[in-house]
């Protein structure tokens, strides 16, 4: 079902090292907004969704998880040379205490994440705003990221991600359509 390319979907670079950076970050890998969230939502929602549009559902959900894979590398990079005195400057001291340096699904605040930012409506067009929704969400955290930082590498890597979320967000339109195209037909049986 899977095929693992050993490379991310786009090269993560960073400048420098940045816990604050890093923490800031933190909201798209485990915010309720972020990539996980994105990505457990398509796929739980494709089990209720009409059979046209289940399939962007699944590579929309998928990608999702390589923009996660994506962030983890951006936070692992900006934190891997940090002292523990820098970690606790950027905020991010009981996140060390707690875990080191590996990565915890938690927002910016260091809110752990939570299964009730996974929607599912169960109706098809609901869903999809929902999905909508998210991804003009997470595309205006990727700007005020992008907006955060003084990087160049980081940067380029989150204009990216940014940019898939706009063309995320212009599928699901697509796929709304063709939900009410297929409702408005009439039916003959």
């Amino acid at each position: 079902m899977w095929v693992y390319e050993k490379k991310l979907q786009y090269p993560v670079r960073v400048s420098k090292c940045d816990p604050r950076m890093a923490r800031y970050l933190a909201e798209q890998y485990g915010g309720a907004d972020g990539e996980l969230a994105a990505a457990l939502r398509y796929l739980n929602q494709r089990y209720t969704i009409p059979s046209k549009v289940i399939g962007l559902l699944t590579d929309i959900g998928t990608e999702e998880f390589a923009h996660l894979e994506m962030i983890a590398t951006m936070i692992y990079k900006l934190t891997k040379d940090a002292t523990p005195q820098q970690l606790e400057a950027a905020g991010l001291g009981p996140h060390y205490v707690s875990h080191d340096s590996a990565l915890f699904y938690n927002n910016a605040s260091g809110v752990p994440f939570t299964a009730a930012y996974i929607q599912a409506k169960g109706d098809p067009l609901a869903d999809l705003y929902e999905d909508i929704a998210a991804e003009e969400k997470a595309r205006a955290t990727y700007q005020w990221l992008i907006d955060m930082t003084d990087d160049v590498d980081l940067q380029d890597s989150l204009k990216f991600l940014r940019e898939r979320e706009i063309v995320h967000a212009l599928r699901f339109k697509e796929a709304v359509e063709i939900i009410k195209e297929d409702r408005d037909q009439k039916k003959v049986y």
